[in-house]
């Protein structure tokens, strides 16, 4: 028999009863009966009860051991008995009647529990993050992040594409977020950076004529932490295509990611023929470039019923020129309590208040704001809306490029406490025509709204011609329950529409040659169409878990502070190493 196992714990079944079978694995749980001892006994595979009774010469061995020991348990497999079986198991019609046991590795007190998935300090989680990767729920989840990743090959290659490894020491670009450094113990005073993304590596193997290129590529950005992007790294499905448009694009990656969640989505309904959103739109109607499209509501502009109407607040916001009124919609939250509720929320998020009308059984309006407009306008806004009795109407007023994000958020709101948000689906949509600038307020300057290499709708033929600001770009995201779970474009392949771009966002030819050189260089030569996206896999890992922080879906995530509680880092570096790296440590004056 091999030394430590002939079965795995969770292989056991009802025919293998008779057998002598030996196991490796945790102690989960030990529970002791009237004198005889249960040991739930856990390894990767599954779990397998164990019985140790008095007159096991195994007894006095189980009785010294405690949760997480790890164990060698010789034994015969019977069959449990009646009402006593656990259908939850795949191992629960059997289990093994101890006849030896060898303890592998004790275990020290532990510092968070194993068995169940109680709530724990999350440092304590990550520091001892090998402890708590063997709670079923997170060790589910990283096996779920695995098949889906092996799932996420198996479609692309299916689909023609190659999978291909670019580097992750490079140079420093401008991804929208700091790099992180690496010196360069060579060439004293220069630094590699660590990949933001491959852009430019996936780009320049179209130019070298691959065709279909993937990655599950790792990413690194220097950026604060946020709560839907793990800080330092992350994994992204990184997708590139030759001789493309933005239809081809979609057409050959929306079954792989509607497949995937299909697969794995414990069969909630998976949109299918995505809507394709545009970016103004996607603003105007859920306050977001991400809606979660499981929510119905869609918001309107009604300012015509509000310029020069009784209700002097707003009709003197419309007095600005940019200014509007957006209505939310709240179906079925017609009481004077939810408007209140809602009203109050809105004052906790920094606002001064959520204007509201509500609608009576009888079609008519009530609350200060149709006290206030008269029932004419009362009217036109319940048609415009299509409102019915019981149902709510909330307002926004100001600049839509202020207030949108709050607008958003009070739709997304409304839709929760109403319960209009549709939980057992994955609701996705293609969100297109970006803007391809935008207006930096902070450095007064035109800049690049997304990325920087997408080609602009029209061509060079509207970067010389037309306001930048009005341009669009052949530039898509995914969205999904409201999260942006890929981004991409149709590429700007050629050389003087790149330098055009880039002029307008405020980089001379020279700093492109300087930063972009290898791509503009493979310009010159024969450049194909191209495009491509990104899908971040944490994100859609995340949503198939059902999780709300990344950090459960990851192996070893550092925490919110940027931290790697496991192993320390960051650390500081010896003399040694800073001089052989030719560098001196220069630490900011503490305060005080």
């Amino acid at each position: 028999m091999h030394r430590y196992r002939s079965h795995t714990c969770g292989a056991l079944r009802e025919s293998d009863i008779g057998n002598t079978v030996r196991l490796s694995g945790w102690c989960h749980r030990i529970r002791d009966h009237g004198g005889v001892l249960f040991i739930d006994l856990r390894d990767h595979y599954g779990m397998t009860q164990v019985v140790v009774d008095p007159d096991s010469p195994a007894f006095a061995d189980a009785e010294t051991l405690r949760s997480e020991w790890v164990v060698r348990i010789d034994g015969k497999v019977k069959a449990r008995l009646a009402g006593t079986e656990n259908p939850n198991l795949p191992t629960g019609a059997v289990e093994v009647f101890a006849t030896g046991i060898e303890v592998l590795g004790p275990s020290a007190e532990l510092p968070l529990p194993v068995f169940g998935d109680l709530e724990y300090p999350e440092d304590t989680r990550l520091k001892y993050r090998f402890l708590d990767l063997r709670r079923e729920k997170l060790h589910n989840n990283i096996m779920l992040r695995t098949k889906v990743i092996d799932s996420m090959r198996q479609r692309m290659k299916a689909a023609g594409f190659s999978e291909f490894q670019t580097p992750i020491l490079t140079a420093s670009s401008p991804e929208g977020a700091r790099d992180f450094l690496v010196p360069s113990r060579l060439h004293p005073g220069k630094f590699y950076a660590l990949p933001q993304a491959p852009q430019q590596y996936k780009q320049l193997m179209m130019m070298a004529g691959f065709d279909r290129y993937f990655q599950i590529a790792p990413c690194f950005r220097d950026e604060d932490p946020r709560a839907d992007r793990l800080p330092g790294e992350f994994y992204q499905l990184d997708v590139e295509m030759s001789f493309v448009e933005q239809e081809d694009v979609f057409a050959t990656m929306e079954p792989v990611i509607t497949g995937v969640f299909e697969e794995f989505g414990d069969g909630k309904t998976v949109t299918r023929n995505w809507p394709r959103i545009p970016y103004a739109e996607a603003m105007a109607k859920y306050g977001s470039d991400k809606p979660d499209l499981r929510n119905p509501i869609e918001m309107q502009d009604v300012s015509e019923h509000f310029r020069g109407s009784g209700f002097k607040v707003f009709a003197r916001i419309l007095e600005g020129e940019k200014n509007r009124v957006w209505a939310i919609p709240g179906p079925g939250g017609g009481s004077r309590a939810f408007c209140d509720r809602m009203n109050s929320w809105a004052q906790g998020e920094g606002q001064p208040g959520l204007g509201y009308l509500m609608v009576k059984e009888d079609g008519e309006g009530q609350g200060p704001i149709a006290n206030n407009i008269g029932p004419e306008r009362v009217a036109a806004i319940i048609k415009q809306m299509g409102l019915k009795g019981g149902d709510a109407c909330f307002f926004v007023a100001g600049d839509p490029d202020k207030f949108v994000k709050f607008a958003g958020s009070a739709r997304n709101k409304v839709g929760q406490e109403l319960n209009l948000i549709d939980e057992n689906a994955y609701a996705f949509a293609w969100i297109v025509d970006f803007p391809m600038f935008e207006y930096n307020e902070d450095e007064k300057k035109v800049d690049f709204s997304h990325n920087p290499f997408s080609m602009p709708q029209g061509g060079l033929k509207a970067l010389t011609e037309e306001d930048p600001l009005s341009l669009k770009a052949f530039q898509y995201d995914i969205a999904c329950n409201g999260y942006e779970l890929a981004s991409g474009g149709i590429r700007n392949h050629k050389p003087e529409a790149m330098v055009k771009a880039f002029e307008i966002a405020g980089y001379g030819e020279e700093t492109v040659i300087e930063r972009f050189g290898g791509m503009y260089r493979a310009f010159q030569y024969g450049a194909p169409p191209h495009g491509g996206m990104a899908a971040g896999i944490d994100r859609i890992i995340m949503l198939l878990a059902g999780a709300t922080n990344l950090r459960e879906v990851a192996l070893f995530p550092m925490n919110q502070q940027a931290v790697d509680l496991l192993m320390g880092a960051p650390a500081e570096a010896t003399p040694k190493q800073l001089r052989e790296a030719h560098l001196r440590v220069n630490l900011p004056e503490k305060n005080g």
